[in-house]
């Protein structure tokens, strides 16, 4: 079938395909990568029917370029798509899933401006049925995000087993790790990182003057301590009045109209794959407990409990008291040597440091302690050469 489309038209439509196949080819090929490495079998079903879903789209921008008359376009990225880059390594999965969440909105927006601008009609079929489908995933990201299990089971004994584990976590009685270890480890992270520059930074530009290092680095540890305990405990008060204000709106709905607020819970439950006569049981069952009924509503509004909340003042203390130990490695060769012997004891010290800190976040992700310890030493290594690069140049002027 001929083609009436003007040249110019044709290539700049034929460059917009193109971009279009290429992000949904590369999004297959993450979602496949971290479905691969997935121990939860939930979660490996949404982000293989997301590798799936990813992999039509690009189909069907393959087939339209076809149908140009050009030749389908050849995939140079990794084999593993955004998944295995640098920064998303060091962050975790998890961070790869925000970061593709935040490219699902880039890229609704983007196929929204397409629509507009696009004058091919077979093109604009292809949009229209994409971007159906884009809202529902960006919701299966979200739910992934919040760990937050689709329910999708077939069977009665399959619906009691999602709700004992409801109910379970409703309780605080599911494993998990200790709220304060999270605020730890990035305390020690946080205080490490910072100081290390400044340590790297001012032995650059005294070469090494044990005086100035200590005063700059006692200073900064300080203030990096008092920060972040601060920080923490502002962002687990805040958590904890969020949280009182929803369920205190969602005991009201049910006050004011229990009827609906049980459609509403079991329409959530239907929209996430449960069929509609089971979602309609499992939610009569929680709502012969009123005050089940609306924990389990504030639960799917703000995916957590009030038992799972942190505490203010154990994220503060954690948050400080780490930040301070992780600030203090790099300083202390400065309180026994001088000069170059002292910013190599700074260096190797810091450094073990990094790769033990990177380690130990083994125990909040499911990397792997090695490459997240050789990972973070990575970091640590380029930041104090950078720094200290900086401090000799500033020190030279």
């Amino acid at each position: 079938m001929a083609v009436s489309i003007a040249e110019d038209t044709r290539e700049r439509l034929l460059e917009i395909l193109a971009g279009n196949w290429n992000a949904e080819i590369r999004n297959h090929y993450t979602y496949k990568t971290l479905a691969e490495r997935e121990p939860d079998p939930h979660r490996q079903r949404a982000l293989h029917l997301l590798a799936t879903a990813e992999q039509y789209h690009a189909q069907l921008w393959a087939k339209r370029i076809r149908d140009l008359g050009e030749a389908e376009p050849t995939y140079t990225g990794s084999d593993s798509g955004i998944a295995d880059t640098f920064v998303n390594r060091v962050g975790g999965d998890d961070l790869v899933l925000r970061r593709i969440e935040r490219d699902e909105m880039a890229e609704a927006e983007r196929y929204s401006e397409q629509l507009k601008k696009l004058h091919d009609e077979q093109s604009l079929v292809i949009l229209k049925e994409v971007v159906a489908s884009v809202q529902e995933h960006h919701q299966m990201l979200l739910e992934l995000i919040r760990d937050r299990r689709p329910l999708a089971p077939a069977f009665p004994e399959e619906a009691q087993a999602q709700l004992n584990q409801l109910m379970s976590a409703r309780q605080g009685e599911r494993p998990n790790t200790p709220d304060w270890i999270g605020d730890a480890i990035y305390g020690v992270n946080d205080g490490l990182g910072a100081i290390f520059g400044i340590v790297s930074g001012v032995s650059g530009a005294t070469l090494g003057n044990s005086h100035f290092v200590l005063l700059a680095g006692v200073a900064g540890m300080i203030a990096s301590a008092l920060s972040m305990g601060s920080g923490a405990y502002l962002s687990a008060k805040s958590e904890r009045e969020i949280f009182a204000a929803e369920f205190a709106r969602e005991r009201a709905a049910v006050e004011y109209n229990e009827a609906e607020a049980q459609q509403i819970l079991s329409l959530s439950y239907q929209v996430r794959g449960l069929p509609a006569n089971e979602a309609d049981r499992f939610v009569e069952y929680l709502a012969r407990d009123k005050e089940t009924f609306i924990r389990t509503l504030a639960l799917e509004r703000l995916n957590t409990t009030e038992g799972r909340l942190r505490r203010p003042w154990n994220s503060a203390i954690s948050g400080a008291l780490s930040t301070a130990i992780g600030a203090t490695i790099p300083i202390v060769p400065f309180f026994f040597l001088s000069g170059t012997p002292a910013i190599l004891w700074a260096a190797v010290i810091s450094l073990a440091a990094h790769f033990a800190v990177g380690a130990s976040k083994s125990l909040i992700t499911i990397r792997s302690w090695w490459s997240s310890g050789l990972e973070m030493t990575l970091v640590g290594a380029i930041e104090g050469v950078v720094t200290y690069a900086i401090g000799m140049a500033i020190g030279r002027l």
